[in-house]
């Protein structure tokens, strides 16, 4: 799973009725774009993920 800062980290609920949880990527930890990332949530938090396969990483579009 690679990613580059300013690309969105979505947590999809695991269980029905859980909403899922989406950041910003603002940090990469990884080698070459790898996991783990730091994520800051929409609430203002911010953590460090190593994304499972509930999660999905949405490539921010390239400027024209």
């Amino acid at each position: 799973m690679h990613a580059t800062v300013g690309d969105q980290l979505v947590q999809h609920g695991r269980v029905v009725g859980q909403h899922d949880r989406i950041g910003e990527i603002v940090e990469i930890l990884g080698q070459e774009g790898n996991p783990p990332f730091r994520v800051r949530f929409e609430d203002g938090h911010t953590g460090i993920c190593s994304p499972g396969p509930d999660t999905e990483i949405r490539h921010k579009e390239p400027q024209k």
